[in-house]
């Protein structure tokens, strides 16, 4: 089976560049963009040896998961276009929903509660299974001429194979019961994204995607502890902005808004180091 784009994301102009092997998804999205590609550009790869990931980490796909990109040109600043890795993180969580549907829940004890949710989405663009990392996303935005930001939304999901020797859980959706392949959960992908960039509408729509991000949100409400460089900050998760700044509820009562940091729960989030 090969890449494809599904009708909703052909219907809506979407076009696909799809790969076995590339050094790096992101990369070649944003290459297109330097040479005029007008966006709306999906680059899709089952493997990926160029990969990075936030502050310039190395990261490699291995062959059978999925490393995708997204180009789009869009008239906002990119303080703006930064909120839409939330509505990236919406996309991906309907597309294993609908593509791996026995990842997205499971029973409650006995039953008694119905279905509990074993997929979540984790401040700022990572996606959890069972509370180990399955999928994450990587916002590059660059001003363009004429006043529009070229902004690569790369996606890297452990379709069949998780890394090993990290410093936080890793899983795959294939050791999560998932039968599906880097295909077809990209064509699930690029359907949702569809829906989740109307509703973003260039930044416009934020509240409602942000409203919908938080019912997904892994550790609302719970202890959180996020590493500043040196610093630690630590409280309970109480929201995120209308920036999408993640808001922690100091111990004094405070509301500390954080733009970006390495977020810890549970039991990480308590113990002092």
């Amino acid at each position: 089976m090969d890449f494809a784009l599904g009708p909703e994301a052909t219907a809506s102009g979407y076009r696909l560049a799809a790969y076995t092997t590339i050094g790096s998804t992101s990369t070649e999205a944003m290459v297109r963009a330097r040479a005029g590609d007008p966006g709306r550009l999906w680059v899709a790869s089952k493997a990926q040896t160029a990969g990075h990931g936030r502050r310039g980490s190395a990261w490699q796909t291995a062959s059978g998961n999925l490393a995708a990109s997204l180009l789009l040109i869009v008239p906002a600043e990119q303080a703006r276009s930064a909120t839409l890795g939330f509505a990236a993180g919406l996309a991906l969580d309907q597309a294993i929903r609908v593509a791996a549907p026995k990842v997205a829940l499971r029973l409650a004890v006995d039953g008694v509660d119905g279905e509990e949710a074993r997929l979540r989405l984790k401040w700022p663009n990572d996606v959890l299974v069972d509370g180990a990392k399955v999928a994450g996303i990587l916002l590059e935005a660059v001003t363009m001429r004429g006043g529009v930001t070229a902004v690569v939304i790369g996606i890297g999901v452990n379709v069949l194979h998780a890394p090993e020797d990290l410093p936080y859980p890793a899983t795959s959706l294939a050791a999560c019961g998932a039968d599906v392949t880097a295909e077809q959960l990209f064509t699930a992908l690029a359907e949702a994204w569809v829906a989740q960039a109307e509703l973003w509408d260039e930044g416009r729509g934020f509240f409602a995607v942000r409203r919908r991000w938080l019912e997904r949100a892994a550790g609302l409400g719970a202890p959180i502890a996020v590493r500043l460089g040196e610093a630690v900050v630590r409280g309970t998760f109480e929201t995120i902005d209308e920036e999408g700044m993640l808001v922690v509820r100091t111990p004094e009562g405070a509301a500390r808004k954080i733009a970006s940091g390495e977020v810890h729960f549970g039991a990480a989030a308590t113990v002092r180091r």
